[in-house]
């Protein structure tokens, strides 16, 4: 594409940017401070707090997240002025794509021409979609496709094309040669995206929880209530989508009149422009962010020692304010959720409840057929290579995009009636609850996968013909589907702030607000006749006094895993021990 920004960030510019990112962590870096305090606190209760006996028997996988790594030749629209050009792509397992002249020097471990993190990107395989999009950002010259330079993308139809769409970077055009390897490229590239963007909902850590909900804090401070999807990524990469998010209109006012070209050469140039500033703001981001790492490891160390000694008088404490507050919110909230909330609820509750459903039935017929092709390959007597192959691809499974693509898509088709609530609540975050039940569908494949092969390998012994094998593990292959049974009801994980006065104000209209949930839940589980319940509300009590108040979930997790086997079976007397280890 021909037009280009009419000129680059100067050094007024970057001061500029360089302020605004300053700012933003001061204003920024408070609010985390707090939700640290809070954040350890509640890592302390829930240590400390009753252990519920576990509903789910499945082992936890210890696999970390995380993209198969996928390489090949595609053709991309790159260079000065921009020109479709053969390269080779490698996107990594962590989720960054990288992009060579040629085959040879990814082999020889050159430095790549480019790469980039796909946080945030959406990828598109229409070339009619990506252009009106192009026509939708420069929307008062949209109409006027004349061009200063040639367009590529006009002039060469793109039969198998892949656009990187990004809201606040350079785009992204490869083309790949045949449908089949343009498939495959375009479900690679989106578990690598939704891989970076799940980051923080993934961790367990209490400064990832304390970041998210500052940056919630943050923003609403901002008069931001709405939820979106502004929190996918690593917490670099959301400090600069919210800073791109407030810079967006001042810079499109003051910087789109100046720039060159007409038509889609001038939108093209606009993304390159926003890449620059992206550019500018996650560096900033990140510095900030990396000078603040050593106190916050210091002030986590320090609040775990002050926290743990007090731990029972402080929540006590905040169990007396929760009283005192819900009594005199009781009333109005009461009447506010009989207004606007309990009439919208169970259509709700119905779309996310089915979303689940429909992901967990895709995961259970997956799931069983691996475990019956293993099954047929035993019974027919199979050489120990030909067994081992197949052991090895059951167990690669959750990370296999095209096999995972059953469970994914069931979450995709929903997106349009998750939308929905949109217009009745103010949700924007329909691509977070999308990639949060992808992940679910993927942990629980990894969980059953590994427990299948787990209990596989204790119970099989060299002892064993193939028809008693067969037997036992037919046994394991129904233990472990009784067992994803029982997960299918422990679907929603909330949490809650602590000790400060808007947070404990918050948890209560949220412990209200839940209890309609968790009613409309069970009203709906019980209509299905399934076999697993929620808890009294789904929560997790920061203590018996105020288990009424509180209001994060707790999902199902294995309280005994197998102990070793002194005897690993091989399945048959002719494959050596290990076979089904993962």
């Amino acid at each position: 594409m021909g037009g280009r920004p009419s000129s680059p960030l100067d050094k007024q510019q970057q001061q500029h940017l360089k302020g605004q990112v300053d700012t933003l962590l001061r204003n920024f870096l408070p609010c985390y401070r707090g939700q640290l305090a809070a954040s350890v606190l509640r890592q302390i209760s829930r240590e400390l707090g009753p252990q519920e006996p576990a509903r789910c028997q499945l082992l936890h996988s210890k696999k970390l997240p995380r993209v198969r790594e996928h390489r090949g030749p595609l053709t991309q629209l790159r260079g000065h002025p921009p020109q479709w050009q053969p390269t080779f792509c490698v996107l990594r397992g962590d989720g960054r794509l990288e992009w060579f002249s040629h085959r040879e020097e990814y082999e020889n471990g050159d430095r790549p021409l480019g790469s980039t993190t796909l946080t945030g990107y959406t990828v598109l395989t229409s070339q009619r979609e990506y252009l009106r999009l192009l026509d939708a950002l420069c929307p008062d010259s949209s109409r006027d496709h004349t061009q200063e330079e040639p367009d590529p993308l006009l002039e060469m139809p793109v039969s198998s094309p892949l656009f990187l769409q990004h809201p606040f970077r350079q785009h992204l055009c490869f083309s790949a040669a045949t449908g089949e390897a343009q498939r495959a490229w375009r479900l690679a590239l989106q578990g690598g995206i939704r891989l970076r963007g799940t980051a923080l909902q993934r961790s367990q850590a209490p400064a990832a929880r304390a970041f998210l909900d500052a940056i919630r804090l943050y923003r609403q401070q901002h008069g931001q209530f709405g939820n979106d999807d502004v929190t996918l990524g690593s917490d670099a990469e959301v400090l600069t989508s919210v800073l791109m998010r407030e810079l967006l209109p001042a810079l499109r006012a003051q910087t789109l009149p100046g720039l060159r070209g007409a038509g889609r050469a001038r939108a093209w140039a606009w993304t390159k422009l926003l890449d620059a500033v992206h550019a500018a703001v996650l560096a900033g981001a990140s510095a900030g962010l990396r000078a603040f790492q050593p106190e916050k490891d210091e002030l986590l160390a320090a609040l775990e020692k002050t926290i743990r000694p007090d731990v029972d008088q402080m929540l006590r404490l905040r169990a007396r304010v929760a009283a005192r507050l819900k009594a005199e919110v009781q009333g109005p909230l009461e009447s506010c959720l009989r207004g606007k909330v309990d009439a919208q609820l169970p259509q709700i509750t119905q779309t996310l409840l089915s979303t689940v459903e429909a992901e967990l039935a895709a995961v259970r017929t997956l799931l069983t057929q691996g475990m019956d092709r293993l099954l047929r390959l035993l019974r027919g007597s199979s050489s120990s290579t030909q067994l081992r192959k197949e052991v090895y691809s059951f167990g690669e499974m959750p990370w296999d995009p095209e096999l995972m693509q059953i469970c994914y898509r069931e979450a995709k088709r929903s997106r349009g009636q998750l939308g929905q609530l949109a217009a009745l609540f103010g949700f924007f975050g329909t691509q977070s609850l999308v990639f949060g039940a992808q992940d679910l569908a993927q942990q629980l494949m990894a969980d059953a996968v590994t427990t299948f092969l787990q209990l596989a390998d204790q119970c099989l012994t060299t002892t064993l013909d193939c028809d008693q094998a067969t037997q036992q593990l037919e046994r394991v292959r129904g233990r472990v589907l009784k067992e994803l049974l029982k997960f299918e009801g422990d679907v929603l994980a909330v949490g809650s702030p602590a000790l400060t006065i808007e947070g404990i104000y918050e948890d209560v209209v949220r412990g209200f607000l839940l209890q309609r949930i968790n009613r409309e839940l069970k009203k709906a589980l019980g209509a299905r006749n399934m076999s697993c319940i929620l808890d009294d509300c789904s929560e997790e009590p920061w203590d018996q006094a105020e288990a009424d108040v509180e209001t994060e979930a707790q999902r199902g997790t294995c309280s005994r895993q197998p102990g070793p086997s002194t005897e690993v079976s091989p399945l048959c007397p002719q494959l050596p021990p290990g076979t089904f280890q993962c």
